[in-house]
Parts: structure tokens; sequence; C-alpha cells
């Protein structure tokens, strides 16, 4: 059994994999447009008949390291919100750890500067530009 987070960035889904490319040296498993659905009664949307537009990102399917995450569009309303998650990566070490906080960090928020704590060499929380919640770390 596995469990691996879905994220709907509401119509910003390439940019963020571009980014978290660049950022977290994410890698495209898979990519499908909604034009692309070959069962176009599959992604019609909404029970009122709406549907996002077709070049948005229907599904696709992303690796960070061993973990896969999946992420859509959604229906592209514009209005992502991430709250109540945070998706935590772990650093080989203390310079990795700030390297990934800084790529994470360009257009986000910092949430905890990253700093040495009790139970880890580095650790830091921040909401990237797209408003998913991230922990860093690195442990001793």
């Amino acid at each position: 059994m596995q469990v691996q987070p879905y994220l709907f960035f509401e119509g910003r889904c390439e940019e963020a994999l571009k980014f978290y490319g660049a950022a977290v040296g994410a890698k495209v498993i898979d990519l499908m447009h909604f034009k692309d659905n070959p069962d176009p009664q599959a992604g019609a949307g909404c029970a009122d008949g709406s549907a996002p537009p077709p070049d948005k990102v229907m599904h696709a399917s992303f690796s960070i390291g061993d973990t896969t995450l999946m992420a859509s569009d959604g229906m592209a309303s514009g209005k992502a919100d991430f709250k109540g998650m945070s998706l935590s990566i772990t650093a080989a070490n203390d310079a990795e750890a700030k390297r990934l906080f800084n790529a994470l960090s360009e257009g986000g928020q910092v949430q905890m500067p990253l700093t040495k704590t009790f139970f880890a060499s580095s650790f830091g929380m921040v909401a990237d530009r797209f408003g998913v919640s991230w922990m860093v770390i690195a442990l001793p």
C-alpha cells in the first residue's frame, strides 16, 4: 500500500512542474492535458458540464528522489489552496538543505528560517510560490 500526494494547482500545474524540476530536481513521469483525454466523458468536469480549458493538465505524475507525486490543474479556477498539509524533504547535508530551502523560497514566503534545531542540523519551513508548504530538513 502507498499514500501519494496529489496536488491541484488550479491552472499553474505545468509552471509548477518546471519550477520543481529546477528547485528540487523533480522529473516528470507522465503528463496528460485535457485535450489528450482518450475518453472525453471521463474528464468532462463538473456536474454542470463545465470543464477546464483543453490545454490545462488533466493528470501528471512526477518524482522527487524516490517519491512519486501526482498533480493536476483541477478545474483551473486560479485558486489553489494547500492549507493543512506540508511536504517534507530530507536533504543529505546542511549545504543541500540550504540549496533546497533557497530554491523553494524563491517567490514564496519563509514561514521559519532554515536553522539548527534540537532535532536537526538544519530545519526550515517555506510556502513556495504556488502556496505549497515545505519542511526542509537535514539530520545530524
